[in-house]
């Protein structure tokens, strides 16, 4: 029978849309379905100010009358402004083991892009480039940490059955709570033995303030990356507005040089753990279940987030154990509050020197985050 494509409008039609997810990854045991809530402000444009620099379509795959489906297509006008590249993306791409509902979706957003002027498509991309990024291949024992991707053993090969190929790895590393290699230690030593430098917590009391200034921190650290698109105004408020909510103080560090903040250190509880068992819905008793899991008995795995050094310090040798310096500094913090293991990433496979030094820290890569690409 022919599969049938509808196009849903963001905001309004996303009831089909969200079901895909819990219809294809309904018995892998390591799925943790993102909490309802969460992604329907993300795929509503009066919510996610994502929408305000970018034109979205909404695809889902029907096949005998079953959902079998669904695929995002996204043009982002801050990435075109910035790489002039002609790239548009896809995101959200689940589908059932069939090859043809994989290139009748990819098919779909490909002619949204293509009908803008777009000379190839990304992806995933859910929906952008600071929100899920990529595709899992590597890692399906593992349960998805918060804000990454997962996806179906099989859903790499659909992929390149529709005709797209590999553009980029994204590595996430795991940290086992234990004792650091000696390296990392003598980093931590050198570093606070540096008068000018000063590792702070960040301050909860006026955390607006300070994590607007993380993320410029961080933007500047990364601005020259791969793919690499700032966040706007309106993006970094609704970042904050988010990480505000989860935020464990002990492991949001700013480090300074002569007063100026440099670098950056941020990590957060892992939300996953605690809505495992929730199936992505917020009763009543699932926000009971979730406020104590977050806040009384707390997660024992976290995510590293966002970590990077401002270029003007960053090229400065006396500087460069800087980052291994505020890993020590979570590392301790986190093993006080009873944390057990957690995710730094991602990172591109590459960026050589940042790989080499997470390795250095005794991280090992558990999980491959793939980005693909069609010429259209």
């Amino acid at each position: 029978m022919a599969i049938e494509i509808r196009q849903h409008e963001p905001g309004k039609d996303l009831k089909d849309f969200m079901r895909v997810p819990h219809l294809v990854l309904a018995n892998d045991p390591t799925w943790i379905a993102p909490l309802n809530m969460l992604v329907k402000e993300q795929l509503t444009p009066a919510k996610n100010p994502f929408f305000e620099h970018a034109d979205v379509a909404l695809f889902t795959a029907w096949k005998d009358g079953q959902l079998v489906g669904r695929i995002s297509a996204q043009i982002d006008r801050e990435h075109l402004k910035k790489h002039q590249d002609g790239t548009g993306f896809f995101g959200f791409f689940d589908t059932t083991d069939d090859a043809e509902v994989g290139q009748a979706l990819v098919d779909a957003a490909a002619g949204f892009l293509r009908e803008r002027g777009m000379k190839r498509m990304r992806g995933p991309l859910s929906l952008s480039i600071n929100e899920e990024t990529g595709m899992l291949v590597d890692g399906f024992d593992y349960p998805p940490m918060m804000m990454c991707p997962h996806h179906a053993r099989y859903q790499s090969a659909i992929a390149e059955s529709a005709g797209l190929s590999k553009e980029m790895d994204l590595f996430g590393w795991r940290y086992v709570v234990e004792e650091l290699p000696r390296r990392v230690v003598r980093a931590h030593e050198a570093v606070t033995a540096l008068p000018e430098v000063q590792i702070r917590t960040l301050d909860k009391k006026n955390v607006d303030a300070e994590l607007k200034q993380v993320l410029e921190v961080w933007d500047d650290a990364w601005k020259d990356n791969w793919a690499h698109v700032s966040m706007t105004e309106a993006e970094v408020k609704a970042f904050v507005d988010t990480m505000k909510l989860i935020i464990e103080e002990q492991l949001s560090l700013i480090a300074e040089i002569d007063g100026e903040p440099a670098a950056i250190c941020f990590a957060a509880p892992n939300l996953n753990e605690a809505a495992r068992d929730l199936g992505g819905k917020l009763s009543p008793m699932g926000v009971a279940k979730l406020a104590w899991r977050m806040l009384i008995k707390k997660p024992r795995t976290a995510r590293l987030i966002l970590l990077g050094v401002k270029e003007k310090f960053r090229v400065q040798r006396k500087y460069g154990y800087l980052p291994m310096a505020m890993v020590y500094e979570i590392k301790t913090r986190g093993e006080k509050l009873g944390y057990e293991w957690g995710e730094l990433g991602w990172t591109l496979e590459s960026n050589a020197p940042v790989n080499v030094m997470i390795r250095a820290m005794g991280c090992k890569p558990y999980k491959t985050y793939r980005v693909f690409e069609k010429t259209l």
